[in-house]
């Protein structure tokens, strides 16, 4: 840092102010300490930092399942939000919520000092097992159930169902039909409340639905049941890759989309634009839902009571796989 504020001009104290954030810097002045740091390469040596402030600037985040698209678009904003707040995030995946597993993520992440743990939570027995060992830096949830032992912010799932099979019914659809996520997730669960409770809102009947995964091919597969029934004309799907698979399913079937069945999906990926129709879905913002976790988290860290859970509202994207019943 001294070698810097020679360089520039200036004393090490300003070098400090600019590589903080300071306001009370002239923009003359940051400009070139920023460029003397630049042309010696300087670059801050975040254990002495540690040692100075106690503070690491580290987060650890911990999750379960993290390849497929929710979870992993929810850890990507969490590390878009942690860079924008000027924190580093190191990742421990685990494979099952045994407490003794989820005990060695902790110990892991606590091992590179981190200030507070974020967890990728599609199942709460995760946020529970973190509770259960968690006795160092604060925690908090983002996505999984309400029902967990530690604090969450998450998209409401139920809202989002009732938009989707709301919007089926507008369309003039007796009834829709549910391609439903596993039943041990809650975000699934969830679905399935909302679009039952849309359905018996509406007085309309509510079919039998049958578990499966979130894959394209589980849509597929209980998609062929469907197309074989020509009683169907609305389904309402639990995310966009098991509409992917209800859409190829119907297609072979001789099923037109929207001019036979509408179908919508849940998530709003960067694919679902370029579905075959394009999918209408249900969108969670993904970025946002990592900037309110870190808040929370951040909050926690400065000592401000958490609030329990945090819902963010769902929209409705319309796209050409829905239409008026003919």
């Amino acid at each position: 840092m001294r070698d810097v504020a020679r360089h520039a001009g200036v004393s090490h104290q300003t070098v400090s102010r600019v590589l903080n954030g300071h306001p009370r810097v002239r923009p003359e002045t940051r400009q070139r300490v920023l460029a003397a740091m630049q042309a010696l390469d300087y670059r801050r040596n975040l254990a002495a930092r540690t040692l100075v402030t106690r503070r690491s600037g580290i987060l650890g985040v911990i999750g379960v399942e993290t390849t497929l698209f929710g979870p992993a678009s929810m850890l990507f904003g969490i590390e878009e939000a942690a860079r924008a707040a000027g924190y580093l995030v190191t990742v421990a995946n685990v494979r099952t919520v045994e407490r003794q597993v989820v005990h060695g993520a902790v110990d892991r992440l606590c091992q590179h000092a981190v200030e507070g743990i974020i967890a990728v939570a599609p199942k709460p027995a995760l946020l529970d097992a973190i509770a259960a060992v968690l006795t160092g830096p604060p925690a908090v949830g983002v996505g999984g159930g309400v029902d967990g032992a530690v604090p969450t912010v998450r998209v409401d799932n139920l809202a989002g169902a009732r938009l989707a099979t709301q919007h089926l019914l507008t369309l003039g659809h007796a009834t829709v039909h549910h391609v439903a996520g596993p039943f041990d997730w809650p975000e699934a669960r969830e679905r399935i409340v909302g679009w039952r409770s849309a359905l018996l809102d509406a007085g309309a009947p509510v079919p039998v639905i049958r578990p499966g995964s979130w894959s394209a091919g589980s849509g597929y597969e209980r998609g062929q049941r469907l197309a074989r029934n020509p009683s169907v004309t609305a389904v309402f799907c639990a995310n966009d890759q098991i509409a992917l698979g209800v859409l190829r399913a119907l297609h072979e079937a001789g099923r037109r989309v929207p001019e036979d069945v509408s179908v919508v999906g849940f998530d709003d990926t960067p694919d679902s634009g370029y579905f075959l129709p394009p999918l209408t879905t249900v969108r969670q913002d993904f970025a946002e839902l990592g900037r309110h976790s870190l808040a929370m988290l951040l909050d926690r860290l400065d000592g401000v009571p958490p609030v329990a859970h945090v819902q963010l509202p769902p929209a409705l994207v319309v796209r050409a796989s829905t239409a008026w019943v003919s």
